[in-house]
């Protein structure tokens, strides 16, 4: 039995557990007639995975992400999965086999500062990545305001580095030939619309209270600005005639005065979906809450 494609990265705000809550929601054309499926902030790439397993009809592909080295990651899997998982055996092995946290915590440390160098060729950058992810405290990719990957030292026990039979799963999903990997900002994917075109967003949230704030992924926050000019841009998809859903935080049910995006989306079906979030520093904030949905369709 063939393993499933699934996201080979933990993911801030990733969609793994919604998955079965977004099928429910998507338009009706696109169960049936052949489309092209649009995703301008890839991420993790949980909804990405389970399009292309569960949809036959998608004509073409389109993925996108402003993070380099996370389309730098996709781009390695789908080209030089086998460099790849030697890359990160080696490291794997390296590492299980120091016996102390210093130990351990001394070749993160030392991974982090090649990453944040820049060094190596793009297989061993994938690498580092994929290692970093998967022994910094909580998964977390976080970087700060010069571009540098701070999140520290993860304590996991037995972690692990390398998965080798997904890494191969998802890297034959990628070799798809309707499949497109894409670096640069979520505006220019509208230039991939053509006929029945489904566009899922799934951009940073907008932070739940003034301690929540996580937003970096990658270099500069994505502020209520940038959420103003994403709701644009989904106005420049309706226009076009696209279907597009885009998730978000639900404001309003940590702060009922806080109506920003009922106000910036009142033009469009707004819904709500029960969400669990495993990714936050204070464990206290970890847990069930509500998830906005927001469609231009009924």
């Amino acid at each position: 039995m063939s393993i499933e494609a699934k996201p080979f990265l933990k993911w801030a705000g990733g969609k793994g557990k919604l998955l079965s809550q977004l099928a429910a929601y998507l338009p009706q054309q696109v169960k049936v007639e052949p489309f092209t499926y649009i995703e301008p902030f890839v991420g993790g790439g949980a909804m990405l995975f389970y399009m292309l397993q569960h949809f036959g009809n998608i004509r073409k592909a389109i993925i996108n992400d402003v993070n380099e080295d996370l389309i730098l990651t996709y781009r390695t899997i789908r080209d030089d999965v086998d460099a790849l998982v030697n890359c990160l055996f080696k490291m794997e092995s390296e590492y299980l086999a120091i016996e102390s946290q210093e130990g351990r915590s001394s070749m993160f440390y030392d991974v982090r500062e090649l990453y944040n160098q820049h060094s190596g060729d793009g297989i061993n950058r994938a690498a580092q990545l994929i290692f970093l992810n998967k022994t910094c405290f909580n998964g977390l990719y976080r970087v700060n305001g010069k571009g540098l990957f701070n999140v520290p030292f993860g304590r996991y026990a037995n972690p692990t580095i390398c998965n080798a039979s997904l890494l191969r799963a998802d890297s034959r999903l990628l070799q798809q030939s309707n499949i497109e990997i894409c670096n640069g900002d979520y505006t220019e994917t509208i230039a991939y619309v053509e006929g029945l075109t489904f566009v899922y967003l799934d951009p940073p949230y907008r932070p739940l209270d003034a301690t929540s704030s996580f937003t970096a992924y990658a270099k500069g926050d994505f502020n209520d600005d940038d959420q103003r000019q994403l709701a644009a841009f989904c106005h420049q998809l309706n226009n076009a005639g696209c279907y597009w859903m885009e998730s978000n935080a639900d404001c309003s049910a940590k702060n009922p005065e806080d109506r920003f995006f009922e106000i910036l989306y009142k033009d469009f079906c707004i819904e709500r979906v029960n969400a669990v979030r495993s990714i936050n520093a204070n464990a206290s904030k970890r847990g069930k809450l509500t998830e906005l949905l927001i469609k231009n369709y009924e």
